[in-house]
């Protein structure tokens, strides 16, 4: 049906009469709202769009445990220390749930961190931003997992039955993230001053970050009506983003701290805020390698993969041994 609906733009979309008799029986059961499986047919698009956002979701997991793990051992309390040890873990099976799901359409964990670490693979552009405070640990729970979860809930009902089922688990989780992030916020924002301002600080520097996880403006948007109408994504960047502002500001008010948005206002025709876009110039020069960590986030990741490499050589080695001896027993 959305493919049908979109006929009029054409933008990024399979025309359905330019389809082949799969696409279109394909497409038939995307409307009806099928579940796709992994061994079922499928366009070589939906694939590769699949494993261009599933594979970008993982590395977003594992690559996000950086910032927050910089903080473990420098959180205030033990009690705060433990919590915040959880919550990377958390984001280390998230990875590993996501890059199974991805796996199921032919493709290895491997390939695809090497995909990451040759800039053929992305992550989120909100984890090349530094952590400079303990408030910014409440900044990335309440800010970043909120906005995640605003992107994840949806995606519990897309159409790849693994991605959707791996989605709930994780969006259950990053439910406590997003509170955690909250309550850190609001001790912050209750306590002196110097605390205070420190939350403020925090929320000054990952506002329009955080607006920035949505994707670019629907207008500037390569993929998503394509993705929309095959169901991989269930609403647009602007959607979504609009959806987050309304239901963060009155948080923001209730901690008594000030979004940094001075055009920020209640518009009552659309039952929203309007509000100022991110500088999108800033977004393009992140994603394309050029934000304050990139460096430091990628001279990680392959450093993580090169110190692994005897691991993997190992289980390798077992594997081929193993095989060897059934071979040899038949």
């Amino acid at each position: 049906m959305y493919a049908q609906m979109v006929k009029s733009t054409g933008k990024g979309v399979i025309l359905r009469e330019e389809m082949s008799p799969e696409e279109r029986a394909f497409q038939d059961r995307i409307d009806a709202g099928e579940k796709i499986e992994p061994k079922d047919w499928m366009p070589a698009g939906y694939r590769k769009t699949l494993i261009r956002q599933i594979g970008q979701h993982a590395h977003s997991e594992i690559v996000g445990q950086l910032p927050e793990g910089n903080w473990i051992t420098r959180a205030p309390t033990l009690e705060r220390k433990a919590i915040l040890l959880a919550k990377v873990q958390d984001e280390a099976g998230h990875g590993l749930y996501l890059y199974c799901a991805a796996e199921t359409l032919g493709i290895s964990r491997d390939e695809m961190t090497e995909m990451l670490l040759d800039g053929r693979m992305k992550y989120s552009s909100i984890f090349n931003y530094p952590t400079l405070t303990w408030a910014d640990m409440g900044a990335v729970g309440w800010l970043v997992d909120g906005a995640a979860i605003m992107n994840q809930v949806p995606l519990q009902r897309t159409s790849f039955g693994p991605y959707a089922r791996a989605m709930i688990r994780i969006c259950k989780e990053e439910s406590f993230h997003q509170r955690q992030g909250f309550d850190i916020m609001m001790t912050m924002a209750r306590g002196t001053d110097a605390q205070r301002a420190m939350a403020q600080d925090a929320l000054n520097r990952f506002w329009y970050p955080s607006l920035m996880m949505f994707g670019p403006s629907d207008k500037d948007s390569v993929h998503s009506a394509q993705s929309m109408a095959w169901r991989i994504k269930m609403n647009t960047n602007d959607e979504l983003r609009q959806k987050f502002v309304d239901q963060t500001v009155p948080q923001a008010e209730y901690l008594g701290l000030t979004v940094p948005d001075d055009s920020l206002s209640w518009n009552e025709d659309k039952g929203g805020y309007d509000f100022a876009e991110p500088d999108w110039d800033e977004f393009f020069e992140v994603i394309s390698g050029n934000g304050p960590c990139n460096a430091d986030r990628l001279a990680a990741r392959t450093k993580a993969w090169d110190d692994g490499a005897w691991v993997r050589e190992g289980l390798l080695a077992h594997a081929e041994k193993k095989r060897a001896r059934e071979r040899a027993a038949q």
